[in-house]
Protein backbone atom coordinates (compact mmCIF):
# COMPACT_ATOMS: atom_id res chain seq x y z
CA UNK A 1 0.00 0.00 0.00
CA UNK A 2 1.46 3.55 -0.69
CA UNK A 3 2.88 5.32 2.65
CA UNK A 4 0.23 8.09 3.96
CA UNK A 5 0.53 11.72 3.14
CA UNK A 6 2.22 14.27 5.28
CA UNK A 7 1.75 17.67 4.98
CA UNK A 8 4.88 19.70 5.77
CA UNK A 9 4.25 22.51 3.38
CA UNK A 10 4.90 25.67 5.92
CA UNK A 11 2.22 27.27 7.27
CA UNK A 12 1.58 30.99 5.58
CA UNK A 13 5.15 30.61 3.85
CA UNK A 14 6.28 33.99 2.97
CA UNK A 15 7.93 33.90 -0.83
CA UNK A 16 10.25 36.86 0.19
CA UNK A 17 11.80 35.67 3.23
CA UNK A 18 11.66 31.53 2.47
CA UNK A 19 12.57 32.21 -0.88
CA UNK A 20 15.10 29.27 -0.56
CA UNK A 21 12.48 26.53 0.06
CA UNK A 22 12.34 24.78 -3.02
CA UNK A 23 14.85 27.04 -4.71
CA UNK A 24 17.30 26.35 -7.11
CA UNK A 25 20.78 27.24 -6.69
CA UNK A 26 23.35 27.93 -9.69
CA UNK A 27 26.72 26.84 -8.31
CA UNK A 28 29.54 28.47 -9.84
CA UNK A 29 33.15 27.41 -9.11
CA UNK A 30 34.70 30.64 -9.74
CA UNK A 31 38.15 29.71 -11.17
CA UNK A 32 36.31 27.37 -14.53
CA UNK A 33 33.63 30.00 -15.24
CA UNK A 34 34.61 33.15 -17.06
CA UNK A 35 38.45 34.65 -17.27
CA UNK A 36 38.07 38.42 -17.88
CA UNK A 37 41.90 38.79 -17.25
CA UNK A 38 43.93 36.86 -19.05
CA UNK A 39 45.46 34.48 -16.24
CA UNK A 40 43.71 31.90 -17.13
CA UNK A 41 41.53 32.10 -14.25
CA UNK A 42 37.82 32.87 -13.82
CA UNK A 43 37.21 36.26 -11.84
CA UNK A 44 34.13 37.94 -10.10
CA UNK A 45 33.86 40.19 -13.31
CA UNK A 46 33.41 36.88 -15.39
CA UNK A 47 30.11 36.44 -13.25
CA UNK A 48 29.08 39.39 -13.94
CA UNK A 49 29.79 38.92 -17.58
CA UNK A 50 27.23 36.41 -17.62
CA UNK A 51 24.57 36.80 -15.17
CA UNK A 52 21.91 37.36 -18.37
CA UNK A 53 22.53 33.81 -18.92
CA UNK A 54 22.01 32.52 -15.69
CA UNK A 55 19.20 34.67 -15.68
CA UNK A 56 17.79 33.14 -18.80
CA UNK A 57 18.41 29.54 -17.12
CA UNK A 58 15.55 30.52 -14.98
CA UNK A 59 17.41 29.93 -11.58
CA UNK A 60 16.69 31.49 -8.50
CA UNK A 61 20.41 31.97 -6.81
CA UNK A 62 23.55 31.74 -7.67
CA UNK A 63 26.31 30.16 -5.01
CA UNK A 64 29.70 31.52 -5.62
CA UNK A 65 33.21 28.98 -4.06
CA UNK A 66 35.00 30.69 -2.15
CA UNK A 67 37.21 33.55 -3.31
CA UNK A 68 39.04 35.26 -0.19
CA UNK A 69 42.35 35.65 0.24
CA UNK A 70 44.69 32.88 0.02
CA UNK A 71 48.11 30.60 -0.68
CA UNK A 72 45.57 28.51 -2.85
CA UNK A 73 47.36 25.36 -1.70
CA UNK A 74 43.49 24.47 -1.59
CA UNK A 75 42.12 26.75 -4.07
CA UNK A 76 40.37 29.54 -1.58
CA UNK A 77 39.77 26.81 0.79
CA UNK A 78 42.69 27.77 2.89
CA UNK A 79 41.31 30.87 3.90
CA UNK A 80 44.32 33.88 5.04
CA UNK A 81 41.45 36.28 5.00
CA UNK A 82 38.39 36.11 5.09
CA UNK A 83 37.07 39.62 4.52
CA UNK A 84 38.97 40.23 1.44
CA UNK A 85 38.66 39.09 -2.06
CA UNK A 86 41.88 37.67 -3.52
CA UNK A 87 43.08 39.79 -6.37
CA UNK A 88 43.42 36.18 -8.54
CA UNK A 89 39.26 37.12 -8.60
CA UNK A 90 38.87 41.00 -8.38
CA UNK A 91 38.82 43.52 -5.85
CA UNK A 92 36.21 43.94 -3.04
CA UNK A 93 34.84 46.61 -5.51
CA UNK A 94 34.11 44.05 -8.14
CA UNK A 95 32.03 41.99 -5.06
CA UNK A 96 29.94 44.32 -4.54
CA UNK A 97 29.14 45.27 -8.43
CA UNK A 98 28.20 41.99 -8.84
CA UNK A 99 25.41 41.78 -5.80
CA UNK A 100 23.97 44.81 -7.34
CA UNK A 101 24.39 43.18 -10.53
CA UNK A 102 23.21 39.69 -9.42
CA UNK A 103 20.18 41.55 -7.67
CA UNK A 104 19.01 43.64 -10.71
CA UNK A 105 18.34 40.47 -12.26
CA UNK A 106 16.16 38.90 -9.64
CA UNK A 107 18.45 36.40 -8.18
CA UNK A 108 19.94 36.07 -5.03
CA UNK A 109 23.81 35.43 -4.28
CA UNK A 110 25.34 33.32 -1.79
CA UNK A 111 28.82 32.40 -0.95
CA UNK A 112 31.09 30.00 0.19
CA UNK A 113 31.75 30.91 4.58
CA UNK A 114 34.59 28.23 5.28
CA UNK A 115 34.90 28.67 8.56
CA UNK A 116 35.99 25.23 10.45
CA UNK A 117 39.51 25.83 9.39
CA UNK A 118 41.93 28.83 8.25
CA UNK A 119 44.67 28.66 6.17
CA UNK A 120 48.29 28.02 8.19
CA UNK A 121 49.18 31.62 6.50
CA UNK A 122 46.29 33.26 8.15
CA UNK A 123 47.48 36.00 11.01
CA UNK A 124 45.45 33.69 13.64
CA UNK A 125 47.62 30.79 13.13
CA UNK A 126 50.69 32.96 12.90
CA UNK A 127 50.42 33.51 16.28
CA UNK A 128 48.36 30.35 17.84
CA UNK A 129 51.57 28.08 16.59
CA UNK A 130 54.34 30.61 18.46
CA UNK A 131 53.32 29.62 22.10
CA UNK A 132 50.87 28.36 24.61
CA UNK A 133 50.48 31.53 26.23
CA UNK A 134 49.71 34.70 22.96
CA UNK A 135 46.51 36.02 22.60
CA UNK A 136 45.29 33.25 19.62
CA UNK A 137 46.85 30.44 21.88
CA UNK A 138 43.72 28.46 22.22
CA UNK A 139 42.05 29.33 18.45
CA UNK A 140 42.80 26.10 17.22
CA UNK A 141 43.07 22.65 18.65
CA UNK A 142 46.28 21.41 19.81
CA UNK A 143 47.13 18.41 22.20
CA UNK A 144 49.99 16.48 23.71
CA UNK A 145 51.93 13.70 21.66
CA UNK A 146 51.13 10.68 23.58
CA UNK A 147 54.36 9.20 25.60
CA UNK A 148 55.66 7.71 22.78
CA UNK A 149 55.61 10.99 20.35
CA UNK A 150 52.53 9.88 18.06
CA UNK A 151 49.23 11.97 17.67
CA UNK A 152 46.75 12.12 20.07
CA UNK A 153 44.82 9.54 19.02
CA UNK A 154 43.55 7.45 15.60
CA UNK A 155 41.75 10.54 13.83
CA UNK A 156 42.51 10.71 10.06
CA UNK A 157 42.04 13.47 7.61
CA UNK A 158 39.76 13.21 4.62
CA UNK A 159 43.36 13.94 2.32
CA UNK A 160 44.81 11.13 3.70
CA UNK A 161 46.79 9.77 6.42
CA UNK A 162 46.63 11.12 10.34
CA UNK A 163 44.36 14.37 11.28
CA UNK A 164 47.61 15.69 12.98
CA UNK A 165 50.89 17.58 12.32
CA UNK A 166 53.55 18.12 14.78
CA UNK A 167 54.48 22.57 15.49
CA UNK A 168 57.78 22.29 17.23
CA UNK A 169 57.34 25.89 18.62
CA UNK A 170 54.41 24.55 21.09
CA UNK A 171 55.99 21.21 21.39
CA UNK A 172 51.97 19.90 20.08
CA UNK A 173 49.89 18.59 17.35
CA UNK A 174 47.58 20.36 15.71
CA UNK A 175 44.39 19.10 14.06
CA UNK A 176 43.45 19.43 10.46
CA UNK A 177 41.04 17.40 9.07
CA UNK A 178 41.60 18.39 5.54
CA UNK A 179 45.32 19.55 3.78
CA UNK A 180 48.11 20.18 7.03
CA UNK A 181 48.29 23.60 5.95
CA UNK A 182 44.30 24.36 6.99
CA UNK A 183 44.58 23.85 10.59
CA UNK A 184 41.26 23.23 12.01
CA UNK A 185 39.82 25.92 14.30
CA UNK A 186 38.55 24.90 18.05
CA UNK A 187 34.79 26.18 18.21
CA UNK A 188 34.40 25.17 21.64
CA UNK A 189 35.93 28.71 21.87
CA UNK A 190 33.21 30.91 22.35
CA UNK A 191 36.04 33.53 21.34
CA UNK A 192 36.24 31.80 17.96
CA UNK A 193 32.47 31.15 17.11
CA UNK A 194 32.38 35.07 17.67
CA UNK A 195 34.44 35.76 15.30
CA UNK A 196 33.03 33.88 12.22
CA UNK A 197 29.80 35.49 13.51
CA UNK A 198 31.30 38.95 13.08
CA UNK A 199 32.91 37.24 9.14
CA UNK A 200 28.86 36.46 8.46
CA UNK A 201 27.67 40.08 9.36
CA UNK A 202 30.38 41.34 7.23
CA UNK A 203 29.23 39.75 4.11
CA UNK A 204 25.63 40.40 5.23
CA UNK A 205 26.13 43.89 5.40
CA UNK A 206 27.67 43.89 1.64
CA UNK A 207 24.96 42.45 0.70
CA UNK A 208 24.69 38.80 0.38
CA UNK A 209 21.69 36.64 0.50
CA UNK A 210 23.30 34.06 2.87
CA UNK A 211 25.80 31.04 3.08
CA UNK A 212 26.53 27.69 1.42
CA UNK A 213 28.59 26.40 4.78
CA UNK A 214 31.34 24.11 4.37
CA UNK A 215 31.67 20.91 6.30
CA UNK A 216 29.41 21.84 9.00
CA UNK A 217 29.49 18.90 10.97
CA UNK A 218 33.71 19.03 11.64
CA UNK A 219 33.21 22.33 13.01
CA UNK A 220 32.95 20.52 16.80
CA UNK A 221 35.35 17.81 18.05
CA UNK A 222 35.65 15.25 21.09
CA UNK A 223 37.05 17.18 24.06
CA UNK A 224 38.35 14.29 25.23
CA UNK A 225 40.15 13.19 21.76
CA UNK A 226 38.25 10.01 22.28
CA UNK A 227 39.53 7.26 19.22
CA UNK A 228 36.74 6.66 16.29
CA UNK A 229 35.60 3.02 16.18
CA UNK A 230 36.05 0.94 12.73
CA UNK A 231 33.44 1.70 10.30
CA UNK A 232 30.95 -1.31 10.19
CA UNK A 233 30.85 -3.47 6.96
CA UNK A 234 29.39 -1.80 3.94
CA UNK A 235 29.38 1.47 5.81
CA UNK A 236 32.34 2.95 4.66
CA UNK A 237 31.78 6.96 4.36
CA UNK A 238 29.90 7.44 0.98
CA UNK A 239 32.30 9.27 -1.59
CA UNK A 240 35.98 8.44 -0.31
CA UNK A 241 37.50 6.15 -2.42
CA UNK A 242 38.38 2.73 -1.63
CA UNK A 243 42.12 3.21 -1.57
CA UNK A 244 41.56 6.28 1.16
CA UNK A 245 41.77 4.85 4.67
CA UNK A 246 39.24 7.76 6.00
CA UNK A 247 36.18 5.82 5.04
CA UNK A 248 37.22 2.93 7.18
CA UNK A 249 35.99 5.00 10.35
CA UNK A 250 32.88 6.06 11.68
CA UNK A 251 33.69 9.78 12.71
CA UNK A 252 31.96 10.20 15.66
CA UNK A 253 34.06 11.49 17.65
CA UNK A 254 36.12 13.56 15.42
CA UNK A 255 33.12 15.71 13.74
CA UNK A 256 29.40 14.77 14.15
CA UNK A 257 29.48 16.58 17.48
CA UNK A 258 26.18 17.24 19.48
CA UNK A 259 27.55 20.84 20.40
CA UNK A 260 27.31 21.82 16.79
CA UNK A 261 23.47 22.43 17.21
CA UNK A 262 23.77 25.22 20.06
CA UNK A 263 26.40 27.03 17.46
CA UNK A 264 23.87 26.94 14.70
CA UNK A 265 21.14 28.33 16.43
CA UNK A 266 23.90 31.58 16.45
CA UNK A 267 24.21 31.14 12.73
CA UNK A 268 20.50 31.24 12.59
CA UNK A 269 19.73 33.92 14.82
CA UNK A 270 22.20 35.88 13.09
CA UNK A 271 20.07 35.38 9.81
CA UNK A 272 16.92 35.91 11.02
CA UNK A 273 18.30 39.66 12.09
CA UNK A 274 18.74 39.88 8.15
CA UNK A 275 15.39 38.91 6.64
CA UNK A 276 15.77 36.80 3.40
CA UNK A 277 18.62 35.66 4.10
CA UNK A 278 19.08 31.77 4.26
CA UNK A 279 22.07 28.87 4.67
CA UNK A 280 22.70 25.30 3.23
CA UNK A 281 25.13 23.30 4.76
CA UNK A 282 27.53 20.76 3.56
CA UNK A 283 27.04 17.36 5.11
CA UNK A 284 29.54 14.11 4.50
CA UNK A 285 30.55 11.41 6.56
CA UNK A 286 29.26 8.00 7.59
CA UNK A 287 25.94 9.25 9.41
CA UNK A 288 25.05 12.00 6.84
CA UNK A 289 21.78 11.37 5.61
CA UNK A 290 19.54 11.89 9.18
CA UNK A 291 21.76 14.28 9.80
CA UNK A 292 19.65 16.56 7.74
CA UNK A 293 16.78 16.19 9.37
CA UNK A 294 18.81 16.55 12.86
CA UNK A 295 20.83 19.78 11.59
CA UNK A 296 17.28 21.55 9.81
CA UNK A 297 14.88 20.78 11.43
CA UNK A 298 12.53 23.32 13.09
CA UNK A 299 13.02 27.60 12.81
CA UNK A 300 15.66 27.30 14.74
CA UNK A 301 18.43 26.02 12.93
CA UNK A 302 19.82 25.75 9.45
CA UNK A 303 17.82 26.33 6.84
CA UNK A 304 18.56 23.83 4.43
CA UNK A 305 21.61 20.78 3.76
CA UNK A 306 22.89 18.77 1.59
CA UNK A 307 24.96 15.31 1.90
CA UNK A 308 27.15 13.50 -0.42
CA UNK A 309 24.62 10.40 -0.76
CA UNK A 310 22.70 11.79 -4.06
CA UNK A 311 26.40 13.14 -5.05
CA UNK A 312 27.58 9.20 -5.27
CA UNK A 313 25.21 6.86 -4.83
CA UNK A 314 24.41 4.65 -7.82
CA UNK A 315 21.23 5.58 -9.98
CA UNK A 316 18.37 3.22 -8.57
CA UNK A 317 14.99 3.92 -7.82
CA UNK A 318 15.16 2.27 -4.03
CA UNK A 319 18.35 4.31 -3.51
CA UNK A 320 17.16 7.54 -4.37
CA UNK A 321 14.29 6.52 -1.74
CA UNK A 322 16.27 5.55 0.54
CA UNK A 323 18.19 8.50 0.92
CA UNK A 324 15.14 10.68 0.69
CA UNK A 325 13.39 8.95 3.44
CA UNK A 326 16.42 9.30 5.69
CA UNK A 327 17.06 12.83 5.12
CA UNK A 328 13.19 13.39 6.77
CA UNK A 329 10.02 14.42 5.54
CA UNK A 330 7.69 14.39 7.79
CA UNK A 331 6.02 16.77 9.93
CA UNK A 332 8.66 19.26 11.79
CA UNK A 333 11.55 17.56 9.98
CA UNK A 334 14.45 19.47 8.04
CA UNK A 335 14.69 20.78 4.52
CA UNK A 336 17.14 19.00 2.46
CA UNK A 337 18.96 20.12 -1.04
CA UNK A 338 19.71 17.80 -3.85
CA UNK A 339 22.52 17.58 -6.39
CA UNK A 340 24.15 15.04 -8.51
CA UNK A 341 26.91 17.06 -9.31
CA UNK A 342 29.38 19.21 -7.80
CA UNK A 343 33.06 20.74 -7.43
CA UNK A 344 34.39 17.72 -5.38
CA UNK A 345 32.79 14.42 -6.86
CA UNK A 346 32.74 13.58 -10.70
CA UNK A 347 30.40 15.03 -12.93
CA UNK A 348 26.78 12.77 -12.93
CA UNK A 349 26.46 11.52 -16.44
CA UNK A 350 29.76 10.18 -16.67
CA UNK A 351 29.53 8.47 -12.93
CA UNK A 352 25.91 7.73 -13.98
CA UNK A 353 26.03 6.65 -17.39
CA UNK A 354 28.77 4.68 -17.85
CA UNK A 355 28.16 2.87 -21.09
CA UNK A 356 25.03 4.15 -21.84
CA UNK A 357 23.76 5.26 -25.21
CA UNK A 358 22.29 8.46 -24.72
CA UNK A 359 24.05 10.78 -21.91
CA UNK A 360 21.92 13.71 -23.26
CA UNK A 361 18.43 11.83 -22.20
CA UNK A 362 20.67 10.50 -19.39
CA UNK A 363 21.37 14.36 -18.63
CA UNK A 364 17.53 15.66 -18.96
CA UNK A 365 16.14 12.98 -16.64
CA UNK A 366 18.70 13.49 -13.58
CA UNK A 367 17.56 17.40 -14.46
CA UNK A 368 13.98 16.21 -13.78
CA UNK A 369 14.02 14.35 -11.19
CA UNK A 370 16.62 16.63 -8.84
CA UNK A 371 14.00 19.00 -9.36
CA UNK A 372 10.94 17.45 -8.61
CA UNK A 373 12.01 16.18 -5.14
CA UNK A 374 10.99 17.33 -2.10
CA UNK A 375 13.29 20.36 -0.99
CA UNK A 376 15.52 22.69 -2.74
CA UNK A 377 18.35 22.39 -5.40
CA UNK A 378 21.48 22.73 -6.84
CA UNK A 379 22.56 23.05 -10.22
CA UNK A 380 27.01 22.49 -10.69
CA UNK A 381 28.04 24.57 -13.66
CA UNK A 382 28.38 22.51 -16.60
CA UNK A 383 25.27 20.46 -15.89
CA UNK A 384 23.02 22.55 -17.86
CA UNK A 385 25.21 21.58 -20.27
CA UNK A 386 25.48 17.93 -19.98
CA UNK A 387 29.29 18.10 -19.58
CA UNK A 388 31.15 14.67 -19.24
CA UNK A 389 33.88 14.19 -16.69
CA UNK A 390 37.11 15.45 -18.14
CA UNK A 391 39.67 12.60 -18.52
CA UNK A 392 43.00 14.45 -17.56
CA UNK A 393 46.40 13.00 -17.43
CA UNK A 394 48.22 13.01 -14.18
CA UNK A 395 50.51 15.78 -15.27
CA UNK A 396 47.55 18.09 -15.88
CA UNK A 397 45.97 17.69 -12.02
CA UNK A 398 46.27 20.82 -9.58
CA UNK A 399 43.82 19.15 -6.77
CA UNK A 400 46.07 17.86 -3.84
CA UNK A 401 43.26 15.45 -3.69
CA UNK A 402 43.80 13.80 -6.75
CA UNK A 403 47.33 14.09 -6.91
CA UNK A 404 47.09 12.08 -3.66
CA UNK A 405 45.00 9.19 -5.08
CA UNK A 406 46.01 8.82 -8.39
CA UNK A 407 44.95 6.38 -10.35
CA UNK A 408 41.99 5.00 -8.01
CA UNK A 409 39.60 7.93 -8.09
CA UNK A 410 38.01 9.60 -11.23
CA UNK A 411 39.54 12.65 -9.78
CA UNK A 412 37.92 16.39 -8.71
CA UNK A 413 40.00 18.41 -11.01
CA UNK A 414 37.92 16.37 -14.09
CA UNK A 415 34.14 18.02 -12.82
CA UNK A 416 36.33 21.58 -12.36
CA UNK A 417 37.52 22.06 -16.20
CA UNK A 418 36.77 25.52 -17.52
CA UNK A 419 33.16 26.14 -18.98
CA UNK A 420 33.10 26.28 -22.58
CA UNK A 421 31.19 29.52 -23.75
CA UNK A 422 32.02 29.37 -27.38
CA UNK A 423 32.57 26.31 -29.43
CA UNK A 424 35.01 27.51 -32.08
CA UNK A 425 36.91 29.40 -29.77
CA UNK A 426 40.30 27.33 -28.92
CA UNK A 427 39.85 27.48 -24.96
CA UNK A 428 36.01 27.03 -25.52
CA UNK A 429 35.70 30.82 -24.62
CA UNK A 430 36.51 30.46 -21.06
CA UNK A 431 39.91 32.47 -21.66
CA UNK A 432 41.94 34.19 -23.99
CA UNK A 433 44.89 32.31 -22.82
CA UNK A 434 46.18 28.65 -21.64
CA UNK A 435 43.62 28.06 -18.40
CA UNK A 436 44.44 26.66 -15.28
CA UNK A 437 42.56 23.42 -16.76
CA UNK A 438 42.35 22.43 -19.89
CA UNK A 439 39.16 22.88 -22.23
CA UNK A 440 38.53 19.54 -23.57
CA UNK A 441 37.33 19.00 -27.07
CA UNK A 442 34.36 16.98 -26.24
CA UNK A 443 32.79 19.69 -23.45
CA UNK A 444 33.86 22.72 -26.57
CA UNK A 445 31.21 20.71 -28.75
CA UNK A 446 28.95 21.16 -26.02
CA UNK A 447 29.20 24.69 -25.71
CA UNK A 448 26.82 27.33 -24.85
CA UNK A 449 26.51 29.38 -28.41
CA UNK A 450 26.02 25.35 -30.01
CA UNK A 451 23.32 24.36 -27.49
CA UNK A 452 21.48 27.58 -27.23
CA UNK A 453 20.45 27.69 -30.69
CA UNK A 454 19.14 23.84 -30.62
CA UNK A 455 16.00 23.58 -29.17
CA UNK A 456 16.79 20.08 -28.31
CA UNK A 457 19.42 20.14 -26.58
CA UNK A 458 20.42 19.37 -22.69
CA UNK A 459 21.03 24.11 -22.48
CA UNK A 460 17.06 24.50 -23.72
CA UNK A 461 15.71 21.32 -22.07
CA UNK A 462 16.62 23.02 -18.70
CA UNK A 463 14.81 26.37 -19.70
CA UNK A 464 11.93 24.90 -20.66
CA UNK A 465 11.77 22.54 -17.21
CA UNK A 466 12.80 25.45 -15.24
CA UNK A 467 10.08 27.68 -16.56
CA UNK A 468 7.42 25.05 -16.39
CA UNK A 469 8.01 24.56 -12.99
CA UNK A 470 7.59 27.68 -11.76
CA UNK A 471 3.66 26.87 -12.13
CA UNK A 472 4.00 24.09 -9.95
CA UNK A 473 4.05 25.42 -6.24
CA UNK A 474 3.38 21.15 -5.18
CA UNK A 475 7.30 21.29 -6.82
CA UNK A 476 8.86 23.33 -4.83
CA UNK A 477 6.66 23.20 -1.35
CA UNK A 478 4.94 20.70 -1.21
CA UNK A 479 4.78 17.24 0.33
CA UNK A 480 5.91 14.03 -0.91
CA UNK A 481 4.76 10.33 -0.65
CA UNK A 482 6.47 7.40 -3.06
CA UNK A 483 4.54 5.03 -4.95
CA UNK A 484 5.34 1.23 -5.06
CA UNK A 485 6.95 0.57 -8.21
CA UNK A 486 10.11 -1.71 -8.92
CA UNK A 487 13.60 -0.53 -9.82
CA UNK A 488 14.65 1.26 -12.73
CA UNK A 489 10.82 3.19 -11.99
CA UNK A 490 10.42 5.89 -9.47
CA UNK A 491 7.27 7.42 -8.98
CA UNK A 492 5.93 9.58 -5.78
CA UNK A 493 3.18 12.47 -5.50
CA UNK A 494 4.03 15.79 -4.59
CA UNK A 495 1.29 17.86 -2.61
CA UNK A 496 0.56 21.58 -1.57
CA UNK A 497 -3.13 22.48 -0.35
CA UNK A 498 -3.81 23.78 -3.98
CA UNK A 499 -2.25 21.13 -6.19
CA UNK A 500 -1.52 17.14 -6.29
CA UNK A 501 1.02 15.87 -8.62
CA UNK A 502 2.28 12.59 -9.54
CA UNK A 503 5.96 12.05 -11.34
CA UNK A 504 7.10 8.49 -12.76
CA UNK A 505 11.03 8.61 -14.05
CA UNK A 506 12.52 6.03 -15.74
CA UNK A 507 16.11 5.82 -14.53
CA UNK A 508 17.18 2.92 -17.10
CA UNK A 509 17.88 3.89 -21.27
CA UNK A 510 15.95 0.78 -22.24
CA UNK A 511 11.71 1.21 -22.46
CA UNK A 512 9.83 0.24 -19.33
CA UNK A 513 6.09 0.55 -18.66
CA UNK A 514 4.14 0.23 -15.24
CA UNK A 515 0.78 -0.46 -13.97
CA UNK A 516 -0.64 2.04 -11.88
CA UNK A 517 -4.48 1.04 -10.62
CA UNK A 518 -5.50 4.97 -10.16
CA UNK A 519 -3.55 6.16 -13.01
CA UNK A 520 -6.66 6.95 -15.46
CA UNK A 521 -7.77 9.52 -12.88
CA UNK A 522 -4.39 11.36 -13.50
CA UNK A 523 -4.56 14.14 -15.71
CA UNK A 524 -1.02 14.40 -17.96
CA UNK A 525 0.48 17.40 -17.72
CA UNK A 526 2.76 18.78 -21.08
CA UNK A 527 5.14 21.79 -21.16
CA UNK A 528 7.81 20.40 -19.32
CA UNK A 529 9.71 18.56 -22.40
CA UNK A 530 8.98 14.41 -21.98
CA UNK A 531 7.37 11.99 -23.65
CA UNK A 532 5.30 9.00 -22.48
CA UNK A 533 2.24 7.21 -23.83
CA UNK A 534 -0.66 5.87 -21.43
CA UNK A 535 -3.35 2.95 -22.13
CA UNK A 536 -6.17 3.20 -19.72
CA UNK A 537 -3.90 2.26 -16.56
CA UNK A 538 -0.75 1.33 -18.26
CA UNK A 539 1.79 3.69 -18.46
CA UNK A 540 5.13 3.34 -20.99
CA UNK A 541 7.96 5.24 -20.71
CA UNK A 542 10.93 5.70 -23.17
CA UNK A 543 14.32 5.35 -21.74
CA UNK A 544 15.01 7.55 -19.63
CA UNK A 545 12.00 9.37 -19.63
CA UNK A 546 9.29 10.65 -17.52
CA UNK A 547 5.61 11.75 -16.81
CA UNK A 548 3.76 13.90 -14.76
CA UNK A 549 0.52 14.52 -14.07
CA UNK A 550 -2.24 16.09 -11.81
CA UNK A 551 -5.74 15.78 -10.38
CA UNK A 552 -7.87 17.06 -7.90
CA UNK A 553 -6.95 16.71 -3.91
Amino acid sequence: MDEAMRDISPPNADDTVDWWRGAVIYQIYLRSFRDTTGNGIGDLPGIIEKLDYLASLGVDAIWICPFYRSPMKDFSYDVSDHRAVDPTFGTLNDFDLLVDETHARGLKILIDLVIGHTSEQHAWFRESRRDRTNPQADWYVWADPNPDGTPPNNWLSVFGGPAWTWEPQRGQYYLHHFLPCQPHLDFHNPEVQDQFLEVAEFWLRCGVDGFRLDAVQAYFHDRDLRDDPPAAPGRQTPGVPAGNPYGLQRHVHSINRPESIGFFRRVRALLDDHPGTAAVAEIFGNESPSVIADYTKGSDRLHMAYTFDLLSAPLSAAGIRAIVDAAGHGPGDGWPCWAFSNHDVQRAVSRLGGVRADNDALAKLLMALLLSLRGSACIYQGEELGLPQAALNVDQLRDPYDRAFWPDVAGRDGGRTPMPWTAAAEHGGFSDTEPWLPVIAEHRARAVDRQDSDADSVLNAYRRFLAWRKNHPALRHGDIRFRNTEDPLLAFERRTPGERLVAVFNLDNEPRETALADLSDWRPIEGHGFFSERTNDVLRLPGFGAFFATTRN
